[in-house]
């Protein structure tokens, strides 16, 4: 009787149990159907496509041999005393999808890893058909990530509309997204330098513009511009921006020399009384702030202030005289200027030593090319090693549709990768510029403040000279 009553009791959930999953089954799919009619176009195709690999995957694994062979019996089967046929073992897959395409996060196993990924990637792509697939390492050990996109990135314009949020990390640069769709970044702390070179009219100004109004909101970070095109802000790039910078130059030598002389004697004031005012050599200990903000000094068209004058006649004597110094006083500040908050971005059509000298091209860490006219100008920008890499050269991107994509080296990767950087409108700039320009502080006068003393006296200490205690933790 008792047995009755459990066999009832049991049975008598079932209905409940099924009531349960059927009402999980019918949100699941209201979610489902919910989040698919929601998305865009681009979207769906890329929800369909995932569901397309999921379906398909553990035949396609065998297919493309990405799968292994286990001969040995599993202590079940061995107790079973049955004929043991070899098992067949499919990694797992995990996929997500956006509007460029789909992530998948696969297992690796015996004999199958990130190599054989690698070798069957245009196999993946044909039968995911996809435009193209990339197998990276995975987000932990034993795992590798195919990415497949569907669209080329790389011919998708996008655009940035900056928040006008401060950065939530300092020195961090985003840059766009690699032909994979993946985000790419680039992170500038005690980055000295910055060189990005590339033909009038393919994104170098737009590429700076984002980073200015990405960092603008911060009363961390003060910029300066040298724009070499024009004569007066109003009539150039950054006449949207420049009520956000502390200083301005436009094409005069004579002007900018000044100005860079300026800056000279600020880093050495800074260099001299960092340890009494921050307690650190390195501003980067403790990172920037509104007291001991990062300069920024952007140098656009930069041949403009470098460029040998020939001649015999007093006048081109004279602007050869001022092109000199003014190489020299840049080289100092991106030579000694990382590690009391300067950072200087320079850009032109051709990074060849006659545009940018070597002796400060060749320190920059970072380099950037949009597109180049010629293999030599591509070295200039990216190193010798772009020659071995001729699917990635810039020389590839003189097409209208490449308008703002650029190359740059891999950090910690052999090899190079193209980057579709956002355009930026000129309203977005101007809104940004425009509700940030209370934050602007001249360095020098906030160095004054810290430490009681001007800029000319500062320069005359001996940085060396620990004596002091720090004004400033």
């Amino acid at each position: 009787m008792k047995d009755n009553d459990l066999a009832g009791g049991v049975f008598g959930y079932a209905p409940l149990v099924v009531g349960v999953a059927l009402v999980v089954l019918v949100g699941w799919s209201v979610w489902w159907v919910a989040r698919y009619l929601r998305a865009d176009a681009m979207t769906r195709q890329s929800i369909r496509q995932a569901v397309r690999v999921r379906r398909t995957w553990k035949r396609l694994a065998q297919m493309l041999k990405l799968c292994a062979t286990d001969k040995m019996p599993t202590p079940l089967a061995s107790l079973a005393n049955t004929e043991n046929k070899p098992r067949v073992l499919v990694p797992a897959l995990k996929v997500t999808h956006d509007a460029f395409g789909v992530i998948a996060r696969a297992t690796c196993l015996p004999g199958v890893g990130l190599a054989e990924y690698q070798k069957a990637a245009p196999y993946l792509a044909d039968a995911w058909r996809m435009t193209r697939v990339s197998a990276l390492p995975g987000d932990k050990p034993g795992h590798v990530m195919l990415r497949g996109v569907r669209v080329d990135p790389l011919i998708t314009p996008t655009v940035h509309v900056p928040t006008g949020r401060p950065p939530e990390e300092y020195a961090r640069w985003d840059l766009g997204v690699d032909e994979f769709g993946m985000p790419v970044f680039v992170p500038l702390k005690e980055v000295p330098g910055v060189a990005v070179g590339g033909l009038p009219g393919f994104g170098k100004t737009s590429c700076v513009n984002r980073l200015v109004c990405d960092w603008a909101p911060s009363p961390a970070v003060q910029f300066v511009f040298f724009d070499g095109k024009v004569s007066h802000a109003y009539e150039g790039d950054y006449a949207d921006l420049v009520q956000r910078a502390f200083a301005f130059c436009g094409d005069d030598l004579e002007e900018a020399n000044k100005l860079l002389k300026e800056l000279v004697e600020l880093r050495r004031a800074r260099s001299a009384s960092i340890r009494k005012v921050l307690g650190r050599k390195n501003m980067w200990h403790v990172g920037p702030s509104a007291d001991w903000p990062l300069i920024v000094i952007v140098i656009d068209e930069a041949h403009t202030y470098f460029r040998d004058h020939k001649g015999s006649d007093p006048a081109t004597k004279r602007l050869a005289a001022f092109a000199a110094e003014n190489a020299r006083l840049t080289e100092d500040l991106v030579k000694k200027g990382r590690s009391v908050g300067f950072l200087t971005l320079l850009t032109t059509q051709k990074t060849t030593g006659d545009a940018i000298p070597t002796f400060i091209r060749d320190v920059c860490p970072v380099g950037l090319s949009f597109a180049q006219k010629t293999a030599d100008a591509a070295v200039a920008a990216l190193g010798d090693d772009i020659r071995e890499w001729p699917d990635a050269s810039p020389v590839l991107l003189q097409d209208p549709a490449y308008v703002g994509v650029a190359v740059m080296s891999q950090h910690g990767r052999p090899g190079f990768i193209r980057i579709r950087t956002p355009y930026v409108a000129d309203e977005d700039a101007a809104r940004v510029a425009e509700a940030t320009t209370h934050l602007v502080r001249h360095p020098a006068r906030l160095l004054e403040d810290l430490t009681g003393r001007t800029v000319v006296d500062l320069t005359k200490e001996d940085p060396d000279d620990d004596s002091s205690t720090p004004l400033a933790a």
